[in-house]
């Protein structure tokens, strides 16, 4: 059918008053249409170019080549050039568009870029009806016409390459976000040509909803999804908010995160335009770097380590896509000695497709990839591989790779670095060693030693399963005798630290379930589930995670350690627990797993008024008399002399015992000195106790010790006897003003405690008590003792009725 055209004459330059005009437009092209088309067409002189030009700067201005979708969905190819004008009009611009209705393609079913090199475009309007020319029917035949030269321009725009074409993918989808890509090239014709690369690498559905034009003055109004700009307008271009490529520029520092749009940008650089066409026949997005890569390694062009990778997880997604010939092509080219930029992410992407090819190929061609997998488990301490099985390496192949890191393996094995070497690399390098038939028995017990305390160590320090959880499992299935040696390590550090094993146990679950002992490390599994159940009966969880053990604490003495210190941790066991502890085992099995410690803590940590902490202390001096030095004997010694003076039977001298004693424990718990001094004040402040311990306590002059006592004086059971028994009361005066040259402690306490609680206890007798008080201090003391008590007790009544009288005469 033949196309409807239309030429178009624009307004000269500087001729403000004058307007363009369509000078010949064919059927079926409606005034509304020419009307949207126009603004499409507009053209503006470049920055400097004269209103005048001569022959050559007429022809160097740029040209419009233009395509674009109409408001009725009907398509509009065309050419905007200038052109010599009349004597007022030095210059024109002359539009010829070619019209495509809806659903009409172009003649030959060409893309629309394939037309920017007709040479039937005309540059005056036909003149008296002749025969108009078809820019669009008489193409040449063939790709040749648009990739003419391509490859050289890809070549020269090199660094710019991928960040365009990843644009113009992002501008040729269906609904692209934000406005036109601008392409600023000093020359129109290399926007045309950016558009045939595009045209090449994209697929046709995509290259034929990118409207373009080649030139214009005005990108941030333009409607187009691509348009080409002149260097003076990509300020202003930016400004707008757009996406502005300066081609000729220096290339951006950071480039595209398109993985597709770089692999694109290789291919063109290796000028292999027919490429894309192989890649767009193997399945999957025709925009993911994958299928693209994996034709690209196949004919030997080059790709960064992202690329390579997205070859290989493609292929292993889809080992059936590829025949026997590409499948080895691309495995050599992805195991090319040349390569020496490889990341993890690849070596994970090659591992995954070992195991799509594993089976499916010969050992031939997976052989490669296995040597790859595992030499990079070995010198490039990549942990995440999934490493081959064993019979990849069955024949020359493995004895080959075996001779070469079998060595390297057990070197580092063996270094005296391992102590801080990471789980998941020797875990690694146990497996590669089997995998290889290297044979690693001599240092297997030392390496696994330490492999079972890093384990601990990596585990406390991670929240929830530790990362190399899943490859020690899988070491420990592989390999009985590294699982024997690792269970009985662990067992063997469980009692020094129960606590990390459990935590541990908790959240990697270990096959110990077997024929091995591992009393230790049952208990530290059973503890979790027994403090779930049992909550705070931590003398009920003892006994459960000790009968775990599968052993007697007489048999074995090492589970008391580990069962106290799973249950209490770093706690100290209460005095009953301790004691429970105390008759669970005898006490050389205590003294055998250290455990005695614990029950000393419990006895040093009791509070004040636990009347069992004493019994304890007591018991604990007897058992474990050689263990128990230092600061800790002389506390318990502390304790079970309170127990003495509670009983009525003290060895003499318990003031000095005491002060001693507390010295010798210095520091002293707070709680095992309130109760020694309580035990003692009160013991002092009996009716029978001897005079000399009383003597001594004064003349020690020890702060501490009689402000106890001054608080022990006046509690109420101390005030109810001072007022109910007059015995008594009498003996505590004696005793208070007994000793005047005394320290300067107890002259001041003995002076308040007569006249704070002695006296407030005698004003609340009878008569006949104060009497009986009086005859008492004399009968036991002197004559002159009694008159001091009549004195004191007269002075104070004596004051109060002056201190009346003078009232009296000074209200009067």
């Amino acid at each position: 059918m033949s196309l409807a055209q239309v030429h178009h004459i624009s307004a000269a330059p500087g001729d403000e008053e004058a307007a363009g005009r369509f000078t010949a437009v064919g059927p079926g092209v409606s005034a509304a249409l020419l009307a949207e088309l126009e603004p499409l067409i507009g053209y503006a002189l470049p920055d400097g170019a004269s209103h005048r030009p001569a022959d050559a700067e007429l022809r160097s201005l740029p040209q419009a080549f233009t395509y674009a979708v109409l408001s009725d969905g009907s398509r509009v190819v065309g050419r905007t050039a200038p052109a010599r004008g009349d004597g007022t009009a030095p210059v024109r611009f002359h539009t010829h568009a070619v019209h495509l209705p809806p659903g009409v393609p172009l003649p030959g079913d060409r893309l629309p870029v394939e037309a920017w090199r007709s040479p039937h475009w005309v540059s005056a309007t036909p003149v008296g009806g002749g025969a108009l020319s078809d820019p669009l029917g008489l193409l040449p035949p063939g790709p040749a016409p648009v990739r003419e030269g391509l490859d050289d321009f890809a070549v020269s725009r090199g660094p710019r390459l991928a960040a365009v074409l990843a644009d113009l993918r992002r501008a040729s989808e269906e609904a692209p976000a934000g406005g036109p890509v601008v392409l600023v090239e000093r020359q129109s014709a290399d926007v045309a040509r950016w558009l045939g690369l595009a045209a090449v690498t994209l697929p046709r559905e995509n290259v034929e909803r990118l409207t373009f034009t080649t030139y214009t003055r005005r990108p941030g109004s333009s409607a187009l999804r691509v348009v080409g700009a002149p260097p003076e307008d990509a300020a202003a271009a930016r400004e707008a908010g757009l996406r502005v490529h300066v081609c000729a520029d220096r290339p951006p520092v950071d480039g595209t995160a398109d993985a597709w749009a770089r692999t694109a940008a290789r291919v063109w650089r290796s000028r292999a335009p027919e490429l894309f066409e192989e890649a767009r026949g193997l399945p999957g997005d025709p925009f993911a770097a994958g299928p693209l890569a994996v034709i690209a390694l196949c004919s030997g062009v080059a790709l960064g380590p992202e690329e390579r990778a997205a070859a290989a997880g493609w292929a292993a997604e889809r080992p059936y896509a590829l025949d026997a010939k590409r499948t080895g092509q691309l495995v050599e080219a992805l195991t090319s000695p040349g390569i020496d930029d490889r990341t993890g992410s690849e070596f994970d992407a090659v591992g995954r497709l070992f195991g799509a090819l594993d089976g499916r190929c010969p050992a031939s061609v997976t052989a490669p990839l296995a040597a790859m997998l595992v030499t990079e488990a070995v010198r490039g301490g990549n942990g995440s591989l999934e490493l081959p099985r064993r019979d990849a390496f069955v024949g020359p192949e493995g004895e080959a790779i075996a001779r070469v890191l079998g060595p390297e393996i057990l070197t580092e094995l063996e270094s005296g670095a391992g102590g801080g070497r990471p789980v998941a690399r020797t875990v690694q390098l146990l497996r590669v060693a089997r995998l290889l038939g290297v044979n690693g028995t001599e240092v297997l017990p030392e390496v696994v030693a330490r492999l079972a305390r890093t384990i601990l160590t990596e585990a406390d320090g991670s929240e929830g399963t530790p990362a190399f959880a899943p490859a020690l499992l899988e070491l420990l299935d592989e390999q009985f005798d590294v699982r024997t040696a690792l269970l009985g390590a662990l067992d063997r550090i469980a009692p020094e630290d129960p606590g990390a094993v459990a935590r541990f146990l908790e959240r990697v679950a270990l096959p110990f379930t077997g024929t091995q002992a591992l009393p230790h490390l049952r208990m530290c599994a059973e503890a979790p589930g027994a403090m779930t159940t049992l909550g705070r009966d931590r003398s009920a969880v003892w006994h459960r995670v000790l009968r775990a053990a599968g052993l007697s604490p007489f048999a074995e003495p090492l589970v008391l350690r580990t069962a106290v210190g799973l249950v209490w941790e770093d706690r100290a066991p209460t005095v009953e627990e301790a004691r429970l502890l105390l008759e669970a085992a005898t006490s050389d099995a205590h003294r055998a797993a250290g455990t005695w410690a614990r029950l000393v803590d419990a006895a040093l940590g009791a509070p004040a008024d636990t009347e069992d902490g004493t019994a304890l202390a007591h018991d604990l001096l007897r058992a474990f008399p050689q263990e128990i030095g230092g600061r800790e004997r002389a506390a318990l010694q502390l304790l079970e002399l309170c127990r003495d003076l509670r009983s009525g039977a003290p060895e003499p001298g318990w003031t000095e015992q005491v002060r001693t004693l507390r010295d010798r424990a210095a520091p002293l718990e707070p709680a095992i000195q309130e109760r020694a001094f309580t035990a003692l004040t009160e013991r002092l402040l009996a009716p029978d106790r001897p005079g000399a311990e009383l003597y001594a306590f004064v003349r020690s002059d020890d702060a501490d010790l009689i402000a106890a006592y001054d608080r022990a004086a006046r509690t109420e059971p101390t005030r109810t006897r001072l007022r109910t028994h007059p015995a008594y009361a009498a003996d505590c005066f004696t005793n208070w003003t007994a000793h005047p040259h005394a320290g300067t402690a107890w002259t001041t306490t003995a002076a308040a405690l007569l006249d704070e609680v002695l006296r407030p206890a005698v004003r609340g007798m009878t008569a006949e008590a104060v009497a009986e008080v009086e005859e008492t201090v004399g009968r036991t003391g002197s004559s002159g003792r009694a008159n001091a008590f009549r004195d004191w007790n007269r002075s104070r009544a004596l004051g109060r009725l002056g201190r009346r009288i003078a009232g009296r005469v000074r209200r009067g």
